[in-house]
């Protein structure tokens, strides 16, 4: 599938890697098997997905970040939303629930535990992006 099956906005998705971990947020409301995943929002008219992410990350769990690089887009399988996905550095910030309407909690994660928080798999170039920057972390 090449085109969006939704006419929605696209999704920027936050991939956040620090000591080791990558952090997810669980929604207050699952997306059929979409309960945890990654900080993420509607990109807004203008906004690029690196800025969307940026801006969701903010708003949903008080971090400051900067993007350092687009992994790669799709349309989601489970969702059809057009789906992007940028590498985020921490700038400032201690990562908590601020937008308590729509998550219900975060978690930083270690590599060996994605499959646990995502069981249907990530993303390809996800996947490869964080086991390159996960793998040196783990046991």
């Amino acid at each position: 599938m090449t085109e969006p099956t939704s006419t929605k906005p696209g999704i920027a998705a936050a991939i956040i890697v620090q000591d080791s971990r990558v952090l997810m947020v669980q929604r207050r409301v699952a997306e059929g098997e979409l309960s945890w995943q990654f900080p993420a929002g509607e990109v807004e008219a203008g906004e690029s997905p690196e800025a969307a992410a940026v801006r969701e990350t903010a708003e949903e769990v008080g971090l400051t970040v900067k993007a350092v690089q687009l992994l790669g887009e799709r349309v989601h399988p489970k969702t059809g939303r057009q789906m992007s996905y940028a590498a985020c550095e921490v700038v400032s910030g201690t990562a908590s629930v601020v937008d308590t309407e729509e998550l219900a909690e975060l978690a930083w994660i270690t590599h060996d535990r994605i499959a646990v928080f995502v069981p249907y798999g990530l993303f390809e170039p996800v996947q490869a992006y964080l086991d390159a920057k996960l793998r040196s972390g783990t046991v």
